[in-house]
């Protein structure tokens, strides 16, 4: 029970998830809302703890991740819980086949279903390519360094592709669900087969004679694997007998992966590291992804029935959900305001500018995290209004905007 001084601060809090709570339709799937505000929130957490800062002679920020480090190489199993994109994409799935069953059943065209889910999700991506291309020549007229806006300007780019991923996945989700129905689970087996295939041409003993831009074949199968899964599930095709041979089977596909075929052991990007699981992804991201995926369904209604029951716990599902494209877009212009401005002022600070390669590092980083995240809700309140229809600006004003969300893609590509 909270304490006598905590009571008033909590009460607005519980007055606010009741009405929440009471607000909720009964057909809302709170289950898979609940599954999105997780993996919605991994991303953030991922970032800002498997990625850090160095600060050069010149006071210039670089990008740096504890998994570099030989002291913190067990941190690599965090990844795995980090890495929840496999729900993502399910979720991804799921939610595009109900919300084009609706569409079809109002009249709505495919056509006209995609586009507008395409603008939904495009708004919130020029709202911030558009504050970044303002950000580039302003910040060295405010003393920082090149480097530093190069290192922000390629920790915004990251999350951004996924954007692009998910749209394409979007617009396949006809065909998705058409695949569904005439072949069942063989519909997600195809990805798998597809990325193993592409592996075994990279990694294979014929590897040295294969072009590197070969693991590029692997992006759209890849994430595609996930997201029919999701497909699978809305139709009704994924129950909890094959969750659980996603579960098992994903299990062992992991541990030979890692164990036999030596496959790197972090889900993320690690500077230096001579190769990576998630870019492109590798078959190891699909067998996690298996994994979590099987789970996901396996807890559904379980996860259904607790946040039924809770509404404190319902409230900030709600909200992650509300804010979803503000914490994807903006999480790590979040890192770099607290970053930035740190470095110029105390120059190296431990958790934040110092190299990520102790235990003391992930320590502070952990405190560190309601900063990023106050940081976060704070940009959001002014950024909210990128993801609903831009009504307030004139047609030249969404013409520049879409003009500065251009240059910074350009600026983008040429230092990612």
């Amino acid at each position: 029970m909270p304490g006598p001084l905590l009571t008033p601060l909590l009460a607005p809090l519980h007055r606010a998830a009741r009405q929440v709570d009471a607000r909720t339709p009964e057909s809302r799937d709170r289950a898979l809302d609940g599954l999105r505000a997780l993996a919605l929130l991994a991303v953030p957490v991922g970032h800002w703890l498997l990625g850090g800062f160095t600060r050069s002679a010149d006071g210039a920020l670089h990008n740096a991740s504890p998994l570099s480090s030989p002291a913190l190489g067990f941190f690599a199993p965090a990844s795995w819980g980090l890495q929840l994109l496999g729900v993502f994409f399910l979720v991804g799935g799921y939610s595009a086949v109900r919300s084009l069953e609706r569409a079809r059943a109002l009249g709505t065209s495919p056509a006209r279903w995609l586009r507008g889910r395409a603008v939904r999700l495009l708004r919130p991506v020029l709202g911030v390519a558009a504050v970044w291309a303002l950000l580039i020549p302003l910040l060295p007229r405010l003393g920082v360094p090149a480097d530093t806006v190069r290192t922000g300007s390629t920790l915004v780019v990251q999350p951004l592709w996924y954007i692009a991923v998910y749209l394409g996945l979007t617009a396949l989700t006809p065909l998705c669900a058409a695949a569904a129905r005439r072949l069942g689970g063989w519909s997600a087996g195809l990805p798998l087969a597809a990325v193993a295939a592409v592996d075994l041409l990279r990694y294979g003993p014929w590897a040295e004679s294969v072009p590197c831009w070969v693991g590029l074949l692997n992006i759209l199968p890849g994430w595609l694997f996930g997201y029919q899964l999701g497909v699978l599930w809305a139709g009704g095709r994924l129950g909890r007998p094959t969750a659980r041979l996603l579960l098992a089977g994903g299990a062992v596909l992991f541990a030979a992966l890692l164990l036999v075929f030596h496959y790197p052991a972090s889900m993320v990007g690690v500077p230096g590291a001579a190769r990576t699981n998630s870019h492109p992804p590798s078959l190891l991201v699909l067998a996690l992804a298996s994994v979590q995926c099987g789970a996901a369904v396996l807890l559904r209604d379980r996860l259904g029935r607790l946040l039924g029951r809770r509404p404190l716990l319902w409230l900030p599902v709600v909200a992650v959900n509300l804010s979803a494209m503000t914490i994807f877009c903006w999480h790590q212009s979040a890192m770099l305001a607290v970053a930035v401005p740190g470095a110029a002022a105390f120059g190296a600070v431990p958790g934040l500018t110092v190299a990520p390669d102790s235990l003391g590092w992930v320590a502070l980083r952990l405190a560190l995290l309601p900063l990023f995240g106050a940081v976060l809700i704070g940009i959001g309140w002014f950024t909210r209004r990128f993801d609903g229809p831009w009504t307030a600006l004139s047609r030249p004003a969404k013409a520049a905007a879409g003009a500065a969300a251009a240059f910074f893609a350009a600026y983008a590509l040429g230092v990612v």
